[in-house]
């Protein structure tokens, strides 16, 4: 299986006015990473209009509805970095990992992202880290992951 993250899809350093602005954010990134059909994005503002993709400690997993993942291409996160904080529902949010899945594979993305965010000491460095490299290593497996 081909990275799930790409280097490029990992984007720090971002302001965003509002939730939904971040959502949009993640959404643009993966259509233009070419992961999903135009579209998709709009459809990960449906998702977060019907239940938050806030999971806590800082962190939103941005996500389109049920129906849309015919609109994947590849399965794909994109890791975008937003230093200052978005308010997401009175929490404050500074990153949000957005996922595209096809078919079933958001299943295993999921759980070895939690495996991720479960280490106080990864969580942090997702957080706050400004190397993208760092951030590119400490996921990568997600890829060895979904694949087995």
């Amino acid at each position: 299986m081909a990275d799930v993250l790409r280097r490029e899809g990992i984007r720090l350093g971002l302001s965003a006015d509002n939730r939904w602005d971040a959502v949009r954010q993640c959404g643009a990134v993966l259509e233009e990473l070419g992961a999903v059909d135009d579209g998709y994005a709009r459809t990960m503002l449906e998702r977060e209009q019907s239940i938050s993709t806030y999971v806590g400690e800082g962190v939103a997993i941005p996500h389109g509805t049920e129906a849309s993942r015919d609109m994947v291409r590849r399965t794909t996160l994109a890791v975008l970095q937003f230093p200052i904080g978005v308010n997401w529902d009175g929490e404050t949010v500074t990153t949000c990992v957005a996922i595209a899945a096809r078919g079933e594979e958001h299943v295993g993305v999921l759980s070895a992202l939690a495996l991720v965010l479960l280490e106080a000491d990864q969580a942090e460095r997702l957080r706050c880290s400004s190397d993208p490299d760092e951030i590119y290593h400490l996921l990568k497996p997600i890829s060895k992951d979904i694949a087995a």
